[in-house]
């Protein structure tokens, strides 16, 4: 198992935060819209350089999509900021009428996604967004493991033409990727190369999958591990080039089983290579207040529940 360590850790919605701010000072026509959290978003060195860029509206968010809508017909690249279940639930009709349907260069940047939004509660988890963006036809959604992966992903989804869901999170992880990585759209990282089985993780279950990953090898068992931070469109080349390799899979998402990255990567491997998976994520439910520690342990979020899919899936293969 490859050493993954850290000097710091981050929240990813920072490396948003500096990655939208470096995107405005390397293109003059990318503009930010918040609904009134700019804090939370990390807009503040945007606003700061670019006043003139950045338009607060205030609790509508209905009007802040139909409003970035209308600004890319004079060349503009809005960057859309509020709450992942705000970014999404709320606003769904705005966003599949005014963006998706006629492909607008929109970039929908979601902050305090999943369950490690903590003790804010169900209400503000959501656990449905993935879901309900990558059915959108033309929506790109990106879910990125760290800081740094955050902040490339930003600058990626600048330069390209097109509507985007980018996902992040509230809570302060592991640094482990490159700072000065390039990000590429639809293109899995290779975390860990193994043998026995292939585990695919996106957002904040990278590195809880890194962790199994250090546990397993204890076991004697090696798994491969891959970050998958595009969901759509999925990298299928490295998906199957691994599954082929191990002759199964665990999927690891902080979201719902229901319509999450597992059932992309099911869909693929129904289609193409049938193949024994495991599902890590939460089970048709909403969440709870707790500490991200606390919410994730009890959905069977963490590397111990990773180790136990692993171990029942490679029962399942033998």
């Amino acid at each position: 198992m490859k050493k993954y360590t850290y000097t710091e850790k981050k929240d990813t919605r920072s490396g948003f935060g500096a990655g939208l701010h470096e995107a405005g000072q390397k293109n003059e026509n990318v503009v930010a819209l918040c609904a009134d959290l700019v804090g939370s978003l990390k807009m503040e060195a945007f606003i700061k350089e670019f006043p003139e860029r950045f338009t607060q509206v205030g609790i509508a968010e209905a009007n802040m999509i139909g409003i970035a809508a209308g600004m890319t017909i004079g060349g503009k690249i809005p960057f859309t900021g509020t709450f992942a279940n705000f970014s999404t639930g709320r606003v769904y009709d705005q966003i599949r009428q005014s963006v998706a349907y006629s492909n607008k260069n929109v970039k929908i940047c979601a902050s305090h996604a999943g369950l490690t939004l903590g003790e804010d509660g169900a209400t503000h988890q959501i656990l449905e967004d993935i879901g309900l963006m990558k059915m959108l036809p033309g929506m790109v959604v990106i879910n990125p493991c760290d800081y740094n992966q955050t902040k490339a992903a930003t600058l990626a989804i600048a330069e390209y033409e097109g509507p985007v869901y980018l996902r992040f999170g509230r809570p302060v992880i592991p640094v482990f990727t490159d700072p000065d990585q390039k990000f590429e759209i639809g293109k899995a990282w290779m975390v860990n190369e193994g043998t026995d089985v292939t585990i695919i993780a996106t957002g904040h279950m990278v590195w809880k999958a890194i962790e199994a990953g250090e546990k397993l090898a204890e076991l004697g068992i090696d798994a491969e591990i891959i970050n998958i931070h595009t969901i759509k469109p999925l990298d299928d080349e490295a998906i199957l080039k691994s599954v082929k390799k191990t002759g199964c899979v665990v999927t690891c998402e902080e979201h719902n089983k229901f319509g999450g990255l597992g059932e992309s990567v099911a869909r693929l491997l129904t289609t193409e290579l049938p193949t024994p998976q495991e599902f890590v994520a939460t089970n048709d439910t909403f969440g709870e207040s707790g500490t991200p520690d606390q919410l994730m342990a009890k959905y069977g979020l963490d590397a111990v529940n990773i180790v136990e899919a692993v171990q029942k899936v490679i029962g399942r293969k033998k």
